[in-house]
Formats: C-alpha cells, sequence, structure tokens
C-alpha cells in the first residue's frame, strides 16, 4: 500500500481541491497534465456539476494542458442500450460544453475513438494480477448481485489506468471513493517502469470539490446525492425542468421543526437544503440563515429551488441548443480526437519498443542465425 501525503494545490487550481500521492519511484520529471474521464450514462445531478464539471472549468480557465474524455468503453462493462448510449454520448458532449467547457482550451474526446486505450489496457493487463483487481472495492460493489460477472468489469480498472497513463498524466481529477484506483494506476506505472525502463509518470490524485460531497439525498438525508438512486426525487439533475426541481425540493425530507438553522448532526435535511442554496449562489451559510430568518422550512424551500432554477437556466438554455446540432458535437469530438491521438500514437510507440514487439533494425541491429 503506497503511503499517502496531502499537499495543498496552490492558489491556481482555487480551494477545495487536494492531492494524494506518493514517492516517485524514479527521478524523471514530466510536464503537468491532467486527465479526467466521465461516462456517459445518464444525467448529471447536481454534486456531479459542482464536484466535478465546475471543478474542470476552473482549471480550464486557469490554462492548465487538460484532457477530457467521455469514456463510453467504461459505460458497456454492465448490460446496455446501444441507442441509448449513442444518444448519451453527445448528450453529455452538450452537457460539458454548456457547462463552459471549451474545446479550444481542452482536448474533448470520445474514449473508443482513440484506439490506442484498448492497446495500453491490454499491455497493463499483462502486468496486473487478478488477485490485485479482485481487492477493489469497486469490483466487490458491483458485481455483488451478479451471477455471470463479465471479464470486462473486472479489469475496468486496468483500462482507468491506460486512460491516464497513455497521456502520462501527472494528475486526476477525483472523488474520495476513487482513491485506490488512482492507487492501482501508481502500481501499474511503478510495475512497468521497473520490468520495462522508465515510460510512465506516477499520477496524483486531485481531491476536488469535496465540500460537495457533503450533498445529500432528498428523500433520505442520510445517504449522498446518487445518480443510482431508484428514487429520482432524491437528487437534482441538470437537465430537470423547473417544475421537476421545484416538486423534488418541495417533498425534501426536513423534520418537525419549522425555523430555517444549519445544524448538520441534528438537522441533516434543511442543513443539505442551505448547502444546495449555498453552492448555486456563493452566498454564505450565515448569510443564507439570516436572509431565512423570518421563514419557515416549507417557505425556504421555494427560496431554494427558485436558487436553482436560476442557475441552471443559462446552463440549460445552452445545452438545449447544442443537441440541435448534432454535427457540431461530432465535429467537436473529432478534434478532440486527433488532438489525443496525436499524444496517444507517441506513447504508444515507445511502450511498443519498451515490449519489445516493434521490431525494427534501429531496435534490433541485424538478426543473426545460429546454425
Amino acid at each position: 500500500m503506497f503511503q499517502r501525503q496531502i499537499r495543498t494545490i496552490g492558489n491556481k487550481l482555487n480551494n477545495g481541491i487536494r492531492t494524494f500521492s506518493s514517492k516517485p519511484n524514479a527521478k524523471v520529471t514530466y510536464p503537468r497534465r491532467i486527465f479526467s474521464g466521465i461516462q456517459p450514462t445518464g444525467q448529471i445531478h447536481l454534486g456531479n456539476y459542482l464536484g466535478a464539471i465546475a471543478q474542470w472549468v476552473k482549471m480550464q480557465d486557469n490554462n492548465e494542458d487538460m484532457l477530457i474524455s467521455i469514456v463510453d468503453l467504461h459505460s458497456m462493462t454492465l448490460p446496455h442500450d446501444p441507442k441509448q448510449l449513442e444518444k448519451n454520448i453527445l448528450e453529455m458532449t452538450a452537457t460539458l460544453l454548456g457547462c463552459g467547457i471549451d474545446p479550444e482550451k481542452v482536448t474533448l474526446f470520445q474514449q473508443s475513438t482513440v484506439h490506442q486505450h484498448t492497446e495500453l489496457c491490454w499491455n497493463l493487463a499483462c502486468v496486473a494480477t487478478m488477485a490485485r483487481l479482485a481487492h477493489l472495492p469497486c469490483y466487490k460493489e458491483k458485481s455483488a448481485s451478479l451471477r455471470d460477472i463479465p471479464l470486462g468489469l473486472f479489469i475496468y480498472p486496468v483500462l482507468q489506468a491506460a486512460d491516464i497513463l497513455l497521456y502520462k498524466s501527472t494528475q486526476v481529477p477525483v472523488g474520495e471513493d476513487q482513491i485506490q484506483h488512482i492507487e492501482l494506476c501508481q502500481e501499474l506505472s511503478r510495475m512497468f517502469n521497473n520490468k520495462f525502463g522508465q515510460t510512465f509518470p506516477h499520477p496524483h490524485a486531485l481531491i476536488t470539490g469535496a465540500e460537495y460531497a457533503r450533498l445529500r439525498s432528498l428523500r433520505d438525508p442520510s445517504k449522498k446525492m446518487s445518480k443510482s438512486d431508484p428514487d429520482p426525487k432524491s437528487r437534482i439533475c441538470l437537465l430537470d425542468k423547473p417544475d421537476n426541481i421545484l416538486n423534488n425540493i418541495k417533498k425534501a425530507v426536513t423534520d418537525f421543526k419549522s425555523e430555517v438553522t444549519y445544524d448538520p448532526a441534528e438537522r441533516l435535511g434543511v442543513s443539505n437544503l442551505i448547502s444546495i442554496h449555498s453552492f448555486v449562489t456563493n452566498k454564505s451559510v450565515e448569510d443564507i440563515v439570516l436572509e431565512a430568518n423570518n421563514l419557515n422550512t416549507g417557505q425556504y424551500k421555494l427560496m431554494v429551488a427558485d436558487a436553482v432554477i436560476s442557475h441552471f437556466k443559462p446552463i440549460q438554455d445552452k445545452i438545449a441548443h447544442l443537441v440541435e446540432d448534432p454535427q457540431y458535437l461530432l465535429d467537436v469530438l473529432k478534434q478532440g480526437t486527433e488532438k489525443a491521438s496525436v499524444i496517444a500514437e507517441k506513447t504508444t510507440e515507445e511502450v511498443r519498443n519498451k515490449l519489445g514487439i516493434n521490431p525494427s533494425i534501429n531496435n534490433i541491429g541485424k538478426i543473426k542465425i545460429n546454425a
């Protein structure tokens, strides 16, 4: 197990982002590069938007060298509807652009269109062990209810590592629940480097938007807000219509007290609404509680709903405009694929040489056959 160290990222990346790292195995300096992936498997809820996409926009605006991949191959590890996946890929592209991702500033692309991802996944799979993969908690959780476990579900953390290492990424924005996957990536990088020579950097995990992890389910505040929750009223999604947002917040579980106070230990439901209100308005919790001094919780819910709807409206309008032009979305992804492929092929060529599967006269000289 790697020893974890936590350091604060400088002002360049804003508050609320920290990095987990361990001592690199070689003294090689790699240029700073950020990689992140997002699955096209359904709508983005408020926590995803604030904790991930909004943080990517901040990094982009700070001129970071960043690649963002719509990781469609990962969404195939469990049964899927091909037509729906095709739709989701374009919808996710529109969503990212609508939230402020600029394809001129970052490389935005569809994972499966860069074939080197799967080649590096195979190469790293030949280094990884089944015992190590079986210990990952996400695999245990997702396979617990399955009788027949797809091989893709078992090895998808190796594909995650390939996604990162293919671009020699040095930082990976993730939630705290993904730390073990980054640790696996670090291990595979170290193992490959030790066997075949220095090739990959030692990627660090950027824990982004940790404060948004406290967003809770609207129906059960003891749980996190999640898109996998079977109750759609438990969350607020980026593309929800205003009436749905209003109804979900009006039906949010609170308690029997009428006043609006912030007390996450004793009043989790009301405190969750205050947190949501704070995040979408950039107002402090203290200011919000003061504003709601003369309101009961029912009246306050209307105030929260209005704030969320107002925050989402310009984003939703832009997304609605973008999905009407699928050719533009395809062009954006194609441009991103072309940019990503240049980096990917350079790394792949190096890996092939290191593995001995790219024979040439320059690499091995004249071949001699012993009689």
